[in-house]
């Protein structure tokens, strides 16, 4: 164990000097892995950040029940009695038929043609909104609360959240599909630089093999340098994300102050910081492995 330990000292020791020896081509190195990681990244907290945007804009979806005209005052309040007992429900709002039609009529558009009316037509109604923002878990309650006594009907403004997350998870796809990509491309860029590392020590490589070194020993240098190539280029991509996050959270607060909200783009949250440094190591791992394997088959 303890000669073990000893060989991987040597050879992370080994790899420090051999980057130590060449900082311009390990620097562009870890520049180009941390760029091709700060792209799919940064439109990942995008579409986070985008999400969360247009549910503070949009407020959340709600579920609205419609009275019948035979329904009394009594059972009524026994009706939102019923309502606000409900575990997946926030809220609970009466709308009465004269405050709707009074709502109705403060909007311009439709001033007129309420003036003319003789009668209320509107009904009495209650204004729901639930816990859950998926469309599936809201047309669920409202099915469930239009089959309750006195409900005519049930509507649910469920459009704005549907289309939403058709966008979002195109969007996602769309990431997952760049990372994959570029992750592609990492593994190349780090398979091109050991495979010039191992050309420029193929001699050394041979001796080491006469010498009776393992495949193993040979490649272990080399698995540490992609691995660590990996893993500098995640952290240069989170540096590129936390200052772009920096510098535009001053816009943002400044856009947000000017319509009078409030809101303040979110980070990357620590899992997904650490999925990525986790992902870049091994992908620069596995490039290594592939260069070194392909050379030490010719040897």
């Amino acid at each position: 164990m303890i000669a073990w330990l000893a060989h991987h000292r040597a050879a992370l020791g080994l790899t420090l000097g051999r980057m130590a020896a060449t900082p311009f081509a390990t620097l562009l190195t870890v520049l180009v892995i941390g760029v091709a990681l700060a792209l799919p990244a940064s439109l990942y907290l995008a579409l986070d950040n985008l999400g969360n945007l247009a549910v503070r804009v949009s407020g959340a979806p709600e579920i609205t029940l419609f009275l019948a005209d035979t329904v009394a005052a009594d059972q009524a309040r026994e009706l939102a009695a019923t309502l606000k007992k409900r575990p997946d429900l926030k809220s609970v709002r009466f709308v009465g038929r004269d405050q709707a039609l009074k709502d109705l009529a403060s909007r311009s558009a439709a001033a007129e043609v309420v003036a003319t009316l003789g009668t209320n037509p509107l009904p009495d109604a209650f204004v729901l909104t639930a816990k859950a923002t998926e469309p599936g878990a809201l047309e669920a309650i409202r099915a469930e609360t239009a089959k309750l006594p006195g409900v005519a009907s049930a509507t649910l403004d469920s459009k704005w959240a549907q289309r939403l997350s058709a966008l979002l998870a195109l969007g996602h796809d769309f990431v997952v599909l760049l990372a994959a990509l570029l992750g592609t491309a990492l593994v190349a860029v780090s398979f091109n630089t050991i495979r010039l590392q191992v050309m420029a020590q193929r001699d050394e490589i041979e001796v080491s093999r006469l010498l009776g070194a393992t495949d193993a020993f040979v490649r272990r240098p080399y698995l540490y340098l992609g691995t660590l190539q990996g893993l500098i280029g995640a952290l240069v991509a989170l540096g590129v994300l936390a200052v772009a996050l920096l510098f535009l959270r001053t816009r943002v607060d400044t856009v947000a102050q000017a319509y009078g909200s409030v809101f303040q783009l979110s980070g990357l949250a620590w899992a997904d910081a650490g999925l990525i440094l986790a992902l870049s190591a091994a992908l620069g791992w596995l490039g290594a492995w592939l260069a070194t394997g392909q050379h030490l088959r010719r040897i």
